[in-house]
């Protein structure tokens, strides 16, 4: 059957490889070869490159018909769970793209009270940043992604979350440690680490309020790397206070200016969503509804 043939393209697309993606669908690897070929064989066309050192990699036409297959995938589930609700049985998968802060401190209190409603339906997790939870979106990778509201795109609908406010973020031992307020006029001659990407449209906008430059001694992408260096007394930073927050052996102080991130779970369309997806929004609003 095609759809079952799709649903070992996309395996190997996600997995990378024949080897993990027979195992991960309880296929002997031979079969998860020849459903690849006899696919081939129907288009006429190849899916697949095989090198040595890259792997398994996507042909040209391969990338075109991935999306339009992940479509199909999505539909039929779709499918599957609106019968299996019209029969009054819960079944059915959500994908759900997260960064690091939302894993930790949003999606738990979500899925604690979503599993006591609606313990059959399943979870599929995709961590990464927020341009890749983005692109996972767009390509229909995930079915929601928790996303900030202002680096997102207008072509999806959103639910919002939390209001995260902005902080300052420093080692145990800086001068700053037992000051809950800080003003931004402290941090002038502070060794700054600037976070490129994620949230440095912020940081960016509460310098620029000020009218201030920070001194930058390091610029870095990563938040854990971030949150490592403020923690060896590399320098001082800003950044979401959900985050910082629960990172061990840093503190974080109030800024006198204010300046949020609105966190938000976002999908294509909530009307042409799957009943799970639509069942999680609700509980997802309803368990954050006072802090959006």
């Amino acid at each position: 059957m095609t759809i079952a043939r799709f649903e070992v393209f996309t395996k190997i697309v996600e997995l990378g490889s024949f080897t993990r993606a027979a195992d991960q669908l309880n296929m002997t690897q031979s079969a998860v070869s020849h459903a690849i070929a006899s696919l081939e064989s129907e288009w006429g066309v190849s899916l697949f490159i095989r090198d040595r050192k890259k792997g398994v990699l996507l042909t040209e036409i391969g990338h075109m018909a991935l999306p339009h297959m992940r479509e199909i995938l999505n539909r039929m589930e779709k499918i599957s769970q609106e019968v299996a609700l019209a029969s009054k049985i819960e079944v059915g998968t959500i994908r759900i793209g997260t960064f690091a802060s939302a894993s930790a401190c949003l999606l738990p209190k979500i899925l604690s009270k979503f599993q006591k409603r609606h313990p059959k339906i399943e979870f599929k997790f995709y961590e990464g940043t927020y341009e890749e939870i983005t692109e996972w979106l767009k390509t229909g990778v995930i079915d929601i992604g928790f996303v900030v509201e202002h680096n997102s795109q207008a072509e999806f609908e959103m639910i919002p979350i939390k209001k995260d406010k902005m902080v300052v973020a420093f080692s145990v031992h800086h001068k700053f440690n037992g000051q809950e307020n800080i003003s931004i006029q402290d941090l002038k001659e502070e060794p700054f680490i600037m976070p490129t990407g994620m949230y440095q449209s912020h940081v960016n906008e509460i310098f620029q309020e000020a009218k201030l430059k920070p001194c930058v001694r390091f610029e870095v992408h990563d938040c854990n790397t971030i949150a490592n260096m403020v923690k060896e007394g590399l320098g001082v930073t800003i950044g979401p206070e959900l985050f910082l927050k629960s990172q061990p052996n840093i503190r974080v102080g109030n800024l006198n200016v204010s300046n949020w991130r609105n966190v938000a779970l976002a999908c294509h369309s909530i009307s042409d969503a799957s009943p799970a997806v639509k069942a999680f929004l609700a509980v997802a609003k309803s368990v954050f509804g006072d802090e959006a």
